[in-house]
């Protein structure tokens, strides 16, 4: 599914009412009409209802005036009132007040505050404040309606995006409505799919309002990876397989304490399809690791019984490394200083498809430039924000603030595949694609899970897939095998070994989903 900004959103209603014809009251009764049906559906058509609904000056209080007319049609008995005065509203805006005929309307261009007795009355609020367009912080008499609306003890619907969430990185802007529906026009925005934003959409409900499909299909925008997209990457396994035929992966991985790191990828890579794979550990932990990881293999390192990989080992990974698929580095090696050496010249020196994690990433932010070295080789880096804090040399809030850009930014930069974890994780392609996932839930926050992931996405490199599928499919289905277990168990107590034995079956899901597809 494509995601877009409120500006290209808007470009495509400028082409759509220009190009195409369609007059632009013709969208607005769409949009007005869609947000109302999606009301009466889940909450019901009128009798003893009664809606306020908050508009603004602009289309989307526009929207908000059918929205009105409509639901007074349905039985709902509808209050509007417009923080602005009636010559404010100009356009297809003031054609559909006009229709609304005077009938509980009211003008309040000082506010809100006097009307509070409207908010305490109504069953429900209507959200038609602000739109997608706004760009600037929330004040005024925006951000008192706001405040009102998010105090209100009444469900709370949104029309296109909450009032206060910028609609291209999903910001607050000072202040934001919380909505408990959000019905959305034509595509969804990004501020309705990235945090913070997402989370006060409440539910998401995305409207056809008559645009051409083609209009859609054209306009730039960033693809969220949802089940029937990830299921189509997946690529069937064929009869004649065998171990020889499904990759082998090398995961260099662990250090004293961070043995469960390494055995987690591993078995992870097991899990998602590989072939073979060997797990490149500290000699003098080799004993546990051999306990932990039954079908990988492991070979050890010698370590001088110190627990950590040390920058000698340089020559023995580099041999065991050939005739390897694609290599991962950083589940749980730990920060000496000999070992930070180590990865840098790994960096350099292997030409195999290479997954960077964990402290391979905290390694490598000392010197991130060493990333150039390898354009031209597959090097897929899965940092958290504070990973990526650290390798942009800025703060969480840095990254937080625009997710997105930060991703694709540092991707092209140093020529690199990134995964930006997190709720939406973001995998961004040294071309400039971007993608955002479209699975997982809060019970994925433990300790683990970055380990499970790089297993997955090696395994997946090695088995062949593009790297940019690779990262989309591997983080989507990384965060669906989460999605398994909540539905069975709940979020709460989530384990990272739980997701790891849950990967086959979700992977098993999406491949049978793929077939389907394919067969019709």
């Amino acid at each position: 599914m494509k995601v877009v900004t409120g500006e290209t959103m808007q470009g495509i209603d400028r082409k759509a009412i220009h190009e195409v014809g369609i007059p632009g009251s013709t969208l607005m009764e769409g949009a007005g009409s869609a947000c109302a049906d999606a009301i009466m559906q889940h909450y019901g058509r009128g009798s003893r209802k009664r809606v306020l609904i908050v508009a603004g000056k602009g289309n989307n209080g526009g929207d908000g005036y059918v929205v009105a007319r409509l639901l007074r049609k349905g039985g709902w008995e509808a209050q509007v009132l417009v923080l602005a005065t009636a010559e404010a509203i100009t356009g297809d805006a003031a054609a559909n007040l006009a229709l609304l005929e005077g009938r509980d309307v009211i003008f309040a261009p000082e506010g809100a505050g006097s009307y509070r007795g409207l908010f305490d009355r109504a069953t429900l609020l209507v959200d038609a404040l602000l739109g997608t367009g706004v760009k600037s912080e929330v004040a005024g008499v925006y951000a008192e309606a706001i405040a009102m609306m998010n105090e209100a003890k009444v469900p709370v619907v949104s029309v296109d995006i909450p009032s206060g969430v910028d609609a291209a990185t999903g910001r607050i802007l000072g202040t934001a409505v919380r909505a408990d529906l959000t019905v959305t026009f034509a595509l969804p925005k990004l501020g309705n799919i990235l945090h913070p934003g997402a989370e006060l959409c409440g539910a998401l409900h995305v409207a056809d309002i008559g645009i051409p499909e083609e209009l859609l299909e054209e306009a730039p925008g960033v693809e969220l990876v949802d089940f029937d997209s990830a299921a189509r990457l997946v690529r069937p396994r064929t009869p004649l397989a065998h171990k020889g035929s499904c990759g082998h992966v090398l995961i260099i991985a662990g250090s004293t304490g961070k043995t469960g790191a390494a055995a987690m990828a591993a078995n992870a890579a097991v899990r998602t399809g590989s072939g073979l794979v060997t797990l490149a550990i500290p000699a003098s932990l080799n004993p546990v690791l051999e306990a932990k990881t039954t079908e990988a293999m492991t070979v050890p390192v010698d370590d001088r019984g110190r627990g950590f990989l040390p920058a000698g080992a340089l020559p023995t990974l580099l041999r065991f490394a050939e005739g390897r698929d694609a290599v991962a580095v950083g589940p749980g090696i730990g920060a000496a200083r000999s070992t930070f050496y180590l990865v840098h010249t790994l960096v350099e020196a292997l030409p195999l498809p290479l997954v960077l994690d964990a402290d391979a990433l905290n390694a490598l932010a000392l010197a991130p430039e060493l990333l150039l070295k390898r354009r031209g080789a597959v090097t897929v880096l899965t940092p958290h924000p504070g990973e990526m804090a650290r390798l942009i040399r800025g703060t969480i809030a840095d990254v937080e603030r625009d997710r997105l850009g930060v991703a694709r930014d540092f991707a092209v930069r140093y020529g690199v595949h990134l995964v930006l974890k997190g709720s939406g994780s973001v995998v961004a392609a040294p071309d400039g694609s971007v993608s955002i996932n479209g699975s997982g839930n809060a019970g994925m926050a433990s300790g683990g899970m970055g380990d499970v992931l790089t297993g997955l996405l090696v395994s997946l490199l090695g088995q062949g897939y593009p790297p940019f599928q690779a990262c989309q499919l591997g983080v989507f289905l990384h965060g669906y095998a989460a999605d398994l277990i909540a539905r069975e168990r709940g979020m709460a107590g989530m384990k990272a070994t739980e997701v790891q034995e849950s990967l086959p079956a979700a992977l098993g899901h999406l491949a049978q989903a793929g077939a389907l597809k394919l067969s019709k």
